[in-house]
């Protein structure tokens, strides 16, 4: 008798065939509806604290064990279900550790003193007549730096809210939607930020192959945006200087700053062009950032442990701060290292339990096959997918959600069209990652909007680069632009 734990994928494949009952729409449907009134039940009513910190994690779990029982009454083997789950941990096992070595990454830099010199020479590029789209530039120079828009503009953004609005007397809305732009840029195109690494992780694909690809319909709308921004800047009334004296004094105190820390960012950057595995690459800014550290910031690793090799480990796999007199800078000033990507990593796990189960059953390519009869050509699966982000940012309240359940939903459809993975990651991100922020009751919209102090109707219409992106992506898939086959498919 076979051994139902060693099933080969066509042992599974033939399974599914023989003892499969086709599930109806209906059924497919019932994990997803029941998970979303779950999602939003502990948003809306439960403050999203119900559950603790990783609440979002255990409901995800729920869901699964509601799409197993679905399985059950349709004759599904539990093993072919514990296989799938399976396949799919193993198939993010490398995204996983590529997130600790960014959360190593970002402790290292921040001890070395790599972002606090990137945000040191990015204030300085301020001035009244570009003062806009200076400040996309430097919200999406820290936004890469540190892979977090939400930390760029609860320090950075928040400076330059006080900047465009007291000092030049700015609309509070353009100047939030300038910023955001810049953030989101950022967020969207570090190897530092977990959607980043979340959206090649659930399309297939790997992350700087993702980036690159990505470059393609980001850079273009970075550039409207910022035409726009200049535009903006140089036909409204301004007043006043931009001082940020206080910040860089506060910065120049704190650090030794110096170029020679970008050294450090220029080296992985140089591997990552030269195709370096990821893995090698980020580790190897995380080696080069201890050794800067202990040349250029004795004095900070000092603070931080009575030994300095201390100082590094703890930057490393645990929290860091470095405290400043300046509270803003404070916020800025803090690293999670590899504990800090515990959440996304979780939520990832638990995603993929999820998708397992939901693959298993015949769920996910019950929804996908439904939502293709209406997108029977590869426009309309583009636009297919980017309604369906839209749909869960506003549905689910959260950008991971949004990247997670499309991604699992379309990969087999993008597969079928041979369309190449990464054109469903950057999807993923030109429609779920930016344009959470949009939304008033997504997290990322109430965020921005308490940290910054604008209602997230008064910046929408100058958040250009977040309703943009969506836009940008579906004229390149009407257009075919740059739209990369699988390599079976290239005559």
């Amino acid at each position: 008798m076979q051994d139902n734990n060693n099933l080969s994928d066509i042992d599974i494949q033939n399974q599914k065939i023989k003892d499969n009952k086709e599930l109806n729409i209906w059924e497919a449907l019932v994990p997803v509806v029941l998970l979303m009134l779950m999602l939003a039940y502990n948003i809306f009513y439960a403050d999203g604290e119900a559950l603790g910190e990783y609440s979002n994690q255990f409901i995800l779990l729920i869901g699964g064990g509601i799409a197993a029982i679905v399985g059950f009454f349709n004759k599904v083997r539990v093993s072919i279900m514990i296989k799938e789950v399976w396949e799919n941990l193993k198939s993010v096992f490398i995204p996983l550790m590529i997130l600790l070595l960014v959360g190593a990454l970002a402790g290292t830099w921040l001890v070395s003193g790599v972002i606090p010199a990137m945000v040191y020479y990015g204030l300085q590029v301020l001035s009244p007549e570009i003062f806009l789209p200076a400040s996309v530039i430097i919200a999406a120079i820290i936004s890469v730096a540190t892979g977090s828009s939400w930390t760029t503009s609860a320090t950075v953004g928040v400076a330059l809210i006080g900047i465009g609005t007291s000092a030049l007397g700015m609309s509070p809305g353009i100047v939030a939607g300038a910023i955001i732009s810049g953030a989101y840029f950022g967020d969207k195109m570090s190897p530092l930020s977990d959607t980043t690494n979340l959206a090649p992780a659930m399309a297939g694909t790997d992350l700087f192959t993702h980036i690159k690809y990505m470059a393609f319909t980001t850079v273009p709308t970075l550039i409207i945006t910022l035409i726009a921004f200049t535009i903006i800047s140089l036909t409204i009334e301004t007043n006043g200087t931009t001082d940020v004296s206080g910040f860089l004094n506060t910065i120049k105190s704190t650090f030794n700053i110096t170029p020679y820390l970008f050294i450090v960012p220029l080296a992985v950057i140089a591997l990552i062009l030269l195709k370096t595995k990821p893995l090698v690459a980020l580790g190897s800014g995380v080696v080069l950032a201890a050794i800067f550290a202990f040349i250029f910031q004795p004095e900070i690793l000092d603070s931080i442990s009575k030994s300095k090799s201390s100082a590094i480990i703890n930057s490393i796999f645990t929290d860091t701060q470095i405290i400043t007199d300046n509270e803003k800078l404070n916020d800025l000033f803090s690293s999670g290292g590899m504990k800090g990507m515990l959440w996304t990593i979780f939520l990832i796990c638990c995603a993929m339990v999820f998708g397992g189960i939901m693959d298993a059953i015949g769920a996910l390519a019950k929804i996908t096959k439904s939502l293709l009869s209406f997108a029977s050509s590869v426009f309309g699966l583009f636009a297919s997918t980017v309604v369906s982000c839209l749909g869960l940012n506003a549905i689910a309240s959260d950008q991971y959600l949004a990247i997670v359940i499309p991604g699992k939903m379309f990969k087999k459809a993008y597969e079928d069209k041979e369309l190449a993975p990464e054109n469903l990651s950057r999807t993923l991100e030109d429609s779920g990652t930016v344009t959470s922020v949009l939304i008033p009751w997504n997290t990322c919209g109430a965020y921005q909007a308490g940290v910054l102090g604008v209602h997230t109707g008064d910046y929408f219409m100058y958040a250009i680069f977040n309703w943009l992106s969506p836009i940008t992506t579906l004229i390149y898939a009407a257009f075919r632009i740059k739209i990369r086959m699988l390599a079976s498919k290239v005559k």
